[in-house]
């Protein structure tokens, strides 16, 4: 009884909250309105920072203060009370668990997105047009409905080993002994453990690069598909020739995003291996850090080092997207 008079009390107090949360973005919405349609004739700049004010001011607070505050942390030591300088880049760059951890993550970030990106292009070519289109888009892109967590626990059952000699409930093992082999621990032997994890990335960003490339691959002009097989263009020819270069704005964008979403993948690893065999990566290892072994210190250089990694794939996706919309 009184189990539910506390869950009572808590439901009701969060709905208090809601209340206020509402009560006062309304409240600060009218102001903002008030004071920007005060003037008679009010400046841009006065009315652009009226509308965006507010916002700049939670985003600093919700992300510019906590970037300085890891920024400076990743110099402190385990506990935050002490300036240690570089030491905690020094152990990063240096000591064998990290370097694993380090070589990992530049594994994911070459080979995922590159596997996906291919993958979903090929494939977005392949049934261009054909007779059963809609349904054979719909089969690839229906693992992008399920959580990274979901589908991480249906590959592990697919990689799952049991002795030989017992019924074996992993998928893979299985079609072995079909096959007259011996039951293999997938996911123990580095590096293989880590190919077999990024596969389930792959499974599901390859719906993601089909979507955007079919529609990219539909948008060609039908003059140039044309031209092209005037000139004896056919096959192969045309998907390298004609297809790739006419996609390749599109192209760019799907391979850099789905780069920057290998360097941020925590569940999937954290489900199938929970970073164990060697196969931890950097978004992995700064949350055992801080959480599992509270080294903040470290934990902040590791979450530092990841931000530095992100920038440069950033700035080249952005400078594609204005180099081709100057060509547009």
């Amino acid at each position: 009884m009184d189990w539910l008079l506390y869950a009572g009390d808590d439901t009701g107090h969060k709905f208090l909250l809601m209340i206020i949360a509402i009560v006062l973005f309304v409240a600060l919405m009218g102001i903002i309105l008030f004071v920007v349609d005060r003037p008679r004739n009010p400046s841009r700049w006065f009315v652009g920072f009226g509308f965006v004010g507010a916002a700049l001011l939670l985003l600093t607070i919700g992300l510019v203060y906590p970037a300085i505050r890891t920024i400076i942390n990743s110099f402190m030591n385990r506990n935050s009370t002490e300036f240690v300088g570089l030491d905690n880049y020094i152990r990063a760059f240096t000591e064998p668990q990290f370097l694993i951890v380090l070589g990992n993550t530049a594994l994911w970030v070459l080979v995922a997105p590159l596997v996906a990106t291919f993958l979903g292009l090929v494939y977005a070519y392949l049934v261009d047009k054909s007779r059963f289109e809609a349904l054979a888009k719909g089969l690839v892109f229906l693992p992008m409905a399920i959580s990274m967590v979901g589908a991480s626990i249906i590959w592990k059952f697919v990689y799952e080993f049991k002795p030989a000699g017992v019924n074996q409930t992993g998928l893979l093992n299985q079609f072995i002994v079909w096959l007259g082999g011996e039951p293999q621990q997938f996911l123990l032997s580095r590096p293989l453990n880590t190919f077999l994890i990024m596969v389930v990335f792959i499974w599901i960003q390859a719906g993601f690069a089909m979507t955007l490339l079919s529609a990219s691959i539909k948008a060609i002009p039908d003059d140039i598909v044309e031209a092209a097989r005037l000139d004896g263009v056919s096959g192969v020819g045309m998907f390298w020739r004609i297809t790739i270069p006419s996609i390749r704005p599109a192209l760019v964008v799907v391979l850099t995003t789905i780069a920057m979403t290998t360097l941020k993948t925590f569940d999937i690893v954290r489900t199938m291996t929970a970073g164990q065999f060697n196969t931890s990566i950097v978004a992995l290892e700064f949350y055992d850090q801080r959480f599992r072994q509270n080294e903040a210190g470290l934990s902040a250089a590791l979450a530092v080092l990841l931000f530095v990694i992100v920038i440069p794939v950033i700035i080249y996706n952005v400078r594609q997207q204005r180099l081709s919309e100057d060509v547009r």
